[in-house]
């Protein structure tokens, strides 16, 4: 398939690896890359020097293009956007902040730019700032989320209303069927992230993945909604936040319940208890670790069965 997200990125397929903190390292955005998608660095879990050895390690792994992801939050956002321009990174997806920013040093110095966003303000948003892409994440995505709740198949054609850039559909996306539905709607390519997440070379913690494997419906729930919303598995961890927020906590004290390390604890060093466990409502149809070869390969193949499946019916 040749499409508008396929010619941006200069890749085979329109499937983008997401950019996961403490799963996205080198390892997997290059294997991603290497079969044919977008591999993503995920720099939320990155300083500058750190981002650097995985862009290096990445660039010598593979010949195809490699993107950094990265949430415009970070305190040290600046020397990180140095560093990726000073790599020679030329795809950038940036979150969580405003994209004017710097999209126009990004572009200027040749670098394509996506934002990710879970609402149609913030799409127009890119539209003003002339970034090159967009994401639209719908609520059932792991991590950070949107305040508005809206679920992927009714936030696509609500931001394919109000923008003629490329869109990509993120959020609960773990199959081929699910890529064909997205692209029905009006995207053009699709975001995936729990699912590699869980793929032989994610840097997740083995017990991270086995927990991915073990979840069910209802295994998640959005959290932290006074904080910035996340999508996190039940475990201790959770149940203290639940409690604390149906007890009506404020800011100060879910911070400190937070503490600091908490992801990292959970999704990197596997502490299934008191970890932070962020992951999307599609874990539930996940059900093994494979490579990231496999992944991509049935993803086409399902989507092209759709597709033939689909193509003839008329009502």
């Amino acid at each position: 398939m040749k499409n508008r997200i396929t010619e941006l990125f200069n890749i085979k397929y329109p499937i983008v690896q997401g950019g996961m903190v403490w799963c996205s390292g080198w390892e997997l955005a290059s294997a991603v890359s290497e079969n044919g998608g977008l591999g993503l660095i995920g720099a939320g879990s990155m300083d500058a020097k750190t981002l650097g050895v995985h862009i290096d390690k990445a660039l010598a792994a593979t010949s195809k293009p490699v993107g950094v992801n990265l949430p415009l939050l970070k305190p040290e956002v600046s020397d990180m956007v140095d560093m990726i321009i000073a790599k020679g990174i030329k795809v950038v997806f940036t979150s969580a902040g405003n994209p004017k920013t710097w999209t126009k040093k990004f572009q200027d110095a040749g670098v394509t730019v996506a934002h990710v966003v879970a609402n149609t303000k913030f799409a127009k948003k890119c539209e003003e700032a002339g970034v090159d892409a967009i994401v639209a994440e719908g609520f059932e995505a792991g991590g950070h989320n949107g305040r508005e709740e809206t679920t992927t198949l009714t936030l696509i054609p609500h931001i394919r209303k109000v923008t003629s850039l490329p869109l990509i559909a993120a959020g609960g996306i773990a199959s081929g069927e699910a890529m064909y539905a997205t692209m029905s709607l009006g995207a053009e390519g699709v975001q995936i992230g729990s699912l590699f997440a869980s793929a032989e070379e994610s840097s997740a913690h083995a017990n991270f993945k086995q927990r991915i494997l073990d979840s069910v419906e209802g295994s998640t729930q959005l959290s932290l909604k006074k904080l910035t919303p996340v999508r996190l598995i039940k475990n201790e961890f959770y149940k203290n936040i639940h409690d604390a927020e149906y007890q009506g906590a404020e800011k100060e004290e879910l911070l400190e319940i937070l503490g600091r390390g908490r992801s990292k604890r959970g999704i990197f060093e596997g502490d299934m208890v008191d970890g932070e466990l962020e992951i999307g409502q599609i874990a539930a149809m996940i059900d093994k670790v494979e490579p990231v070869y496999d992944i991509i390969k049935r993803l086409i193949e399902e989507f092209n069965t759709t597709a033939d499946k689909m193509s003839p019916a008329k009502l």
